[in-house]
């Protein structure tokens, strides 16, 4: 599956690394980067683009009212936005157009592969309601991410999955095919954003499990295999409603 995109920057660095981060995502597909919103507005109105990577202040248009024009279409073309900006005060209003997200500059690649992934897992869940460009190559929710693992993006299928262990500024990813977990630079809170709640759960500060995986529950310990995962205090109550589901 690919998401078409286009970046929009009225600062030639920023506009730069934008679309450098965008290129060497596998799952993006730039189709433009444009200088001002109102070239770009031109070209949205001819061309379907699934996601747009924007700056907030700028000239003549600013990235706000673009998202206020794209919002007012009420999705014709299903288009996204992500605010790529210097200045936070804007992140309460940027939601209040329902960007995807809010990318704070100076950002990492990590910082941006984190917000272009949880793009695609939206467009992968919302599945034969997203525009032609991306209904042609997928029409159900993908069932693998990508995870940065050293200075590669590696694709890791949902299934496989078994959990996610806390470990210091990374997250170990187990996996039931591999005997060792992947190391990925990233956070829990991140992974939580990456993985579908309908398989996946945050039962610890420390760990993320797939419902799938779980072989037996005794009181507040989870065993997947032979690693038991003890249920933390803030998880407790979601926990218990999750098991008495599985029991009914």
């Amino acid at each position: 599956m690919k998401i078409s995109c286009i970046a929009i920057d009225d600062e030639p660095l920023a506009l730069d690394l934008l679309t450098k981060f965008i290129r060497q995502t596998t799952f993006l597909e730039l189709k433009g980067s444009f200088s001002n919103a109102i070239e770009a507005l031109g070209f949205l109105n001819l061309e379907e683009v699934n996601l747009v990577f924007m700056d907030i202040q700028m000239p003549d248009l600013s990235g706000m009212e673009l998202a206020r024009v794209l919002d007012g279409k009420k999705n014709s073309g299903n288009t996204r936005v992500i605010f790529c900006t210097a200045y936070h005060q804007f992140a309460l209003e940027g939601y209040k157009v329902d960007a995807l997200d809010y990318l704070l500059k100076p950002y990492s690649y990590e910082d941006f592969l984190t917000a272009a992934t949880k793009a695609y897992q939206y467009f992968g869940r919302i599945g034969q309601s997203i525009s032609p460009s991306l209904h042609s190559t997928s029409s159900t929710p993908a069932d693998y991410i990508f995870l940065k693992v050293e200075y590669q993006l590696v694709k890791v299928v949902l299934k496989d999955i078994t959990h996610i262990e806390a470990y210091k500024d990374y997250v170990k990813v187990h996996l039931k095919s591999k005997n060792h977990p992947l190391l990925s630079l990233t956070s829990m809170k991140n992974m939580e954003e990456l993985l579908p709640k309908d398989r996946f759960m945050r039962v610890h500060r420390s760990f993320i499990v797939s419902l799938d995986h779980i072989d037996s529950i005794s009181k507040n310990v989870i065993h997947i295999g032979s690693q038991p995962i003890t249920v933390g205090d803030l998880y407790k109550e979601q926990f218990t409603e999750f098991v008495s589901r599985w029991t009914n």
